[in-house]
């Protein structure tokens, strides 16, 4: 599914990411942990193609196809999803016709006509009723007065719309109480199968009780130290960063 190779990336200037080796395979969830200021969101957006962000050497291999010369919406039509820390308000724009857009440019790119209108109301339907959703939320501005579990949830809708082989989530726990963060993780959950692939960053052990990884890895000063199952998750959240980093200056 996703294969990286030597991954170094820079910002303004400045590498943060140093040489990320990293390797899902369909069906996978993986976890990437970190404390601040270690690449966890910055490998999300290199990834994903987002344009402020440097792709100094290595490769970057979607399904064996190399993507690193692709722009953001390039990859996204390749099956690339990120959810954002801090999704963006878009007044006007009704959830349910910003997914019928975004559906049909991805169907456009990919060589095929729009989908018909019942397919898409539909699907809008199924996908809706599948993470329990209010019908009046897709009538609603795009993020607009949101809560912030209501935007998070939002997120899941549109990944569940655009099915991706890979789905990114940046932090999608970021600011959600338990029971926000319950809603989200079970619509992943929902969503999730052998075909497709989830990379889940995040701070805290706490989303892992709930999306369970098959492998946890921890990012520190730009590169993976350390890799293992949701254990090393659970040992994250006991010790801390600390040991992770005295264990680092050894190898």
């Amino acid at each position: 599914m996703l294969k990286i190779k030597n991954l170094h990336a820079s910002v303004d200037g400045k590498e943060i990411l140093k040489g990320i080796n990293l390797e899902i395979k369909e069906g996978e969830v993986h976890a990437i942990m970190g404390p601040n200021g270690s690449g966890k969101s910055t490998l999300a957006s290199v990834i994903a193609g987002k344009e402020e962000y440097e792709q100094t050497q290595g490769e970057i291999f979607l399904h064996d196809e190399e993507i690193s010369e692709m722009e953001v919406d390039e990859r996204a039509h390749k099956g690339v999803f990120l959810s954002f820390q801090y999704p963006v308000e878009i007044p006007g724009i009704s959830v349910t016709n910003f997914m019928k857009t975004a559906i049909n440019e991805t169907r456009k790119a990919q060589g095929l006509e729009e989908m018909p209108a019942k397919d898409m109301l539909m699907k809008i339907r199924e996908k809706s009723e599948l993470l329990d959703m209010d019908r009046k939320f897709l009538s609603r501005s795009l993020n607009e007065g949101f809560s912030g579990g209501e935007k998070k949830r939002n997120e899941i809708f549109q990944m569940a719309m655009l099915e991706p082989k890979l789905a990114i989530l940046d932090e999608t726990d970021s600011g959600l109480d338990i029971d926000a963060l319950k809603i989200v993780a079970n619509g992943v959950n929902k969503l999730k199968n052998k075909d497709k692939s989830v990379l889940v960053i995040t701070h805290y052990q706490r989303l892992l009780d709930y999306i369970v990884p098959d492998y946890v890895h921890v990012l520190l000063n730009g590169k993976i130290v350390k890799s293992g199952g949701k254990e090393l998750a659970l040992k994250l959240e006991e010790k801390g960063y600390d040991w992770i980093k005295e264990e680092a200056k050894t190898v």
